[in-house]
């Protein structure tokens, strides 16, 4: 069976590459996914696809809407879904998709730095693992879609 795990969160690093190098050098069969990480086009696909608003709350809102619709249905068919929070900037959207990802009962795997740990306090227990690295996420996928350790 392949696996489907959605990569949700942080886009200015380049973790999602991390996973996905690691789990192909794991020979992992697994299929990543992920929202638009381009920032400026999930920013403005709303006004470029559905004209202009000259209020920037409707900007965004057109933005958000069709954005959604990618990021739903890649998390409704996710087998794990990994939230990454970074260093830089709140991120918000990240912690949208966790909590869809729990109320959905979709496995949560949550990659953060230690320092970060008691301001997601509430994200980390919907998780069922938190990492601190890349490679404790290929490491987890290995053990859930294998059962081997190392």
């Amino acid at each position: 069976m392949t696996w489907t795990v959605y990569l949700s969160g942080e886009i200015h690093t380049d973790w999602r590459e991390q996973i996905e190098a690691g789990a192909k050098a794991a020979g992992l069969d697994v299929a990543f996914t992920a929202p638009v990480t381009d920032h400026g086009a999930s920013d403005d696909c709303g006004v470029a696809i559905l004209g202009p608003e000259p209020d920037k709350f409707w900007h965004d809102h057109k933005g958000a809407k069709l954005n959604a619709i990618r990021t739903r249905t890649l998390i409704n068919d996710a087998d794990v879904v990994v939230v990454r929070f970074g260093d830089r900037y709140k991120q918000w959207n990240a912690a949208f998709d966790a909590g869809y990802a729990a109320a959905l009962g979709t496995p949560l795997i949550v990659l953060h730095a230690p320092e970060h740990g008691h301001a997601l306090k509430e994200v980390d227990a919907a998780a069922l693992a938190v990492a601190e690295t890349p490679e404790q996420v290929v490491a987890i996928l290995r053990y859930v879609t294998e059962g081997v350790l190392g």
